[in-house]
């Protein structure tokens, strides 16, 4: 049985998806509340649905798991309650992390792209001490996935028993089906979508940059497709390390904006608006995943096309009447 912490989330649940395709069992961790984001789950068999604060019982009991796929956080990047965030996305990972490493079983967590801060210190998936330590991420979340990520760099230093096979995944702007519930945390493809919907001009950022123009910030925006791949291709060739998980190239949000534009076979319209204050000095004007390390390991899934990516996304999901995955 593979274990699916955040799995009727965004990338979650595509990836539960892929796994029942190929006929695994997979349970899932995660919490429904209300509204829809049970729907993310509907079209796919699963094992059950557990919540995250039953898993250190089911641990203590369970058979031992094919897979530990970690990809529950608050992924909020304005998040505020440093207790809540310190309890997801570091000690819930430590428990899971301790429970592969006793029990011998494969361990994959999703770091994020938010550790590498504005990228003035690069973008480089290098998980020395003296590298993680360098970086300086820009919000809450950002410091947590940071956290995580050294204290798996310091155990391994330190020999203290680790999974058979791990590995980190930093991913970079992830957009696809399966993100409706995230509300703000939505990709831009998404939000730009229902406004275009609702008969209003595409809402751009203004640069807070002076090297950016207007809508000229750009960001590695990779297909959640992409990084199920990344995923299931890591189970199988069980190689570890901690890698980035992007297209491995910038785009600007006016090209994402065109392309969606292009999906829904409408004329470009876009309105420049100023940054919300709880933004600025904490905006990614530029990230590109150097995909070099992932590559050398012998991943050679060729990265979806924005254009490409976001029309498929537009057509075959968001203009549909059901539009999950």
């Amino acid at each position: 049985m593979h274990l699916v912490t955040g799995g009727a989330g965004f990338i979650g649940s595509n990836l539960v998806a892929a796994l029942a395709a190929r006929g695994e069992e997979v349970l899932v961790v995660d919490r429904l509340r209300d509204g829809s984001k049970w729907r993310n789950l509907a079209k796919h068999r699963i094992a059950g649905i557990l919540p995250p604060e039953e898993l250190p019982s089911f641990l203590a009991r369970a058979p031992k798991l094919v897979a530990i796929l970690h990809l529950g956080a608050i992924s909020a990047t304005t998040a505020t309650d440093a207790d809540l965030v310190a309890a997801t996305n570091i000690t819930l990972p430590l428990m899971l992390w301790e429970h592969a490493a006793n029990h011998g079983v494969p361990f994959i967590y999703a770091s994020s792209a938010a550790t590498y801060g504005d990228g003035a210190r690069g973008f480089a998936d290098d998980d020395t001490a003296h590298a993680l330590a360098a970086l300086r991420p820009l919000n809450l979340y950002g410091w947590s996935k940071l956290v995580f990520d050294r204290r798996v760099a310091d155990m391994l230093a330190r020999g203290r028993p680790a999974p058979p096979v791990w590995a980190g995944l930093r991913f970079f702007n992830v957009y696809g089906p399966n993100e409706y519930h995230k509300g703000r945390m939505a990709s831009v493809v998404f939000h730009k979508f229902h406004e275009a919907q609702r008969g209003e001009p595409a809402k751009l950022f203004r640069s807070d940059h002076p090297d950016y123009p207007d809508g000229g910030q750009m960001r590695d925006f990779v297909h959640v497709d992409d990084c199920v791949a990344a995923i299931l291709w890591l189970l199988e060739s069980r190689v570890g390390g901690l890698f980035n998980v992007g297209s491995g190239t910038a785009r600007s949000f006016l090209d994402l904006v065109r392309a969606m534009y292009a999906g829904l076979g409408r004329n470009v319209a876009i309105e420049f608006i100023d940054m919300p204050a709880d933004l600025r000095g904490l905006y990614q004007s530029f990230t590109e995943a150097p995909m070099a390390k992932l590559r050398a390991a012998g991943f050679n899934h060729n990265a979806t096309a924005l254009e490409d990516g976001v029309g498929r996304y537009v057509r075959d999901y968001l203009m549909q009447s059901d539009p999950h995955a």
